[in-house]
């Protein structure tokens, strides 16, 4: 009678608990709804997607370009080490979920014992079993399982498998960087060969005058200092060749390592201005740009992260119960083992196990993870407004870098009229060799600034793609 009441108050204390463990000991906090603009400055979305939407194969139609960018994303170094990060937090994520699992230990025991033939031990072992010496033989297994009261093992397991989708969308971080600076080295590839051409074809025209200068200075028409002038302008426009030269070796190189690949040329087809892109680039709506940002979603799942270890700490100040139980065989002889039922032994327990001299010490760990939730909802809010002010960014300078563009068209076709008529002037005898150098030295600079405004252009449109989530797919 009295078993079986002692037995009823267990089975009531454990129901309590487990009572107790429907309701939650910590509240998680929700992912903060972002603070977004009606519209990106102040210009409405003309469809919900936007050209994040597109896959980088669908948006970079250059082959070549193509081509690295696929390389770089397979063999980058960086990236080979992401999805070993992705393999370690799957493997986590799977072992996490023997978390609820029973643990079963097996074990097997002999001993022999050799005690004092004047000990207690001793004369009980010569007299009851006529040996000198003691053995014992155990097989048996061991069974242990922690009830989840309080939710510690449920919140392990979901920082887990956020920790996990944390490492993929870190791995599309790197990705959508990896496509932007492939794109980005590829333009500035373009523009120093569009700009290799500039210099070469400054330099043919520069060694036209200064052949023609050369023929007036032996006719006594000019001075020597006309010679020199000529000489230094086709000099200037001779040193830019091994300059850009190298600044060509060195973006080939750039681009192969960064593919993880040795260094070497790049073989191209393409030119600076056959690189289009639609004259409107649409962005979408601000939600959907925000969910689709991998850093926005890593934001997100480190808030989990936050929550799982607030109410890990949270669980830790409270009883844990956990329930034992072993059996098996024991014998003082090896051959007993098989004489059953004799030989079989068993043992069933309960624990709870309440903290208490370390229990400011949890407090203060429960705060303390409270508090870097707290952190981690900022930073959230911080992404969001930095993904924002990123599509912004990109936005003005496209605007902007196109209506320079077209300013630093105009100043080179009327410089290269200008040249133009500066030679045939000077051929002629109506104008002097300063106005021709003058005119050539104009013509280059400017030529050299298109081709950068042109490559600033680009770049800044594979900024906007990156900033809006693109390049992820």
């Amino acid at each position: 009678m009295k078993n079986s009441m002692k037995n009823n108050r267990i089975i009531l204390v454990i129901g309590l608990l487990f009572t107790v463990a429907s309701c939650k000991i910590s509240k998680d906090v929700q992912v903060p709804k972002p603070e977004l603009p009606i519209a990106f400055n102040e210009e409405a979305a003309k469809d919900t997607g936007g050209i994040g939407t597109l896959p980088w194969k669908n948006f970079f139609p250059d082959k070549v370009l193509q081509v690295l960018i696929d390389s770089t994303l397979k063999k980058n170094f960086d990236m080979s080490i992401a999805l070993k990060n992705i393999e370690e937090a799957h493997q986590v994520v799977r072992q996490s979920k023997w978390n609820n699992v029973p643990v079963l230990d097996f074990n097997a025991t002999a001993n022999t014992i050799n005690p004092s033939k004047y000990s207690l031990n001793g004369m009980t072992a010569s007299q009851f079993l006529g040996s000198n010496h003691i053995e014992d033989y155990s097989a048996g297994a061991t069974l242990s399982w922690e009830a989840d009261i309080w939710g510690r093992i449920r919140n392990t397991n979901k920082s887990a498998l956020a920790a996990y989708l944390q490492s993929d969308e870190a791995r599309k971080i790197l990705q959508t960087d990896l496509v932007t600076s492939v794109s980005k080295g590829y333009f500035n590839l373009l523009m120093l060969d569009e700009q290799l051409r500039v210099a070469k074809r400054n330099m043919a025209l520069n060694d036209s005058t200064l052949r023609i200068v050369s023929v007036q200075y032996n006719a006594g028409q000019v001075t020597s200092l006309a010679v020199q002038q000529a000489q230094a302008q086709q000099l200037t426009a001779a040193e830019l060749i091994p300059q850009l030269e190298q600044e060509i070796a060195l973006q080939e190189n750039a681009l192969h390592i960064l593919a993880g690949q040795l260094p070497g040329s790049i073989h191209r087809h393409a030119i600076l201005d056959e690189i289009k892109f639609p004259d409107e680039l649409s962005v979408g709506v601000q939600s959907a740009m925000v969910r689709r940002r991998p850093d926005v979603r890593s934001r997100e799942l480190d808030l989990v992260i936050a929550n799982a270890k607030v109410g890990i700490n949270k669980a830790q100040m409270y009883p844990a119960l956990r329930i034992t139980a072993s059996g098996g065989v024991n014998a003082l002889k090896a051959s007993d083992w098989f004489n059953i039922p004799g030989s079989l032994f068993g043992i069933v327990g309960a624990s709870v196990l309440q903290p208490l001299l370390q229990h400011k010490e949890l407090s203060t760990q429960y705060k303390l993870a409270d508090m870097e939730r707290e952190k981690t909802v900022i930073l959230f809010r911080q992404t969001v407004v930095k993904a924002i002010g990123e599509v912004s960014d990109a936005m003005v300078r496209i605007e902007k870098l196109k209506h320079q563009h077209l300013i630093a068209a105009k100043r080179v076709a009327t410089l290269k009229q200008a040249t133009a008529n500066a030679n045939s002037l000077f051929q002629n005898g109506m104008a002097n060799y300063l106005e021709v150098i003058t005119a050539q030295g104009n013509a280059l600079q400017s030529d050299l600034d298109l081709a950068s405004v042109k490559r600033q252009e680009l770049s800044a449109i594979a900024d906007l793609y990156r900033s809006l989530g693109g390049g992820t797919d």
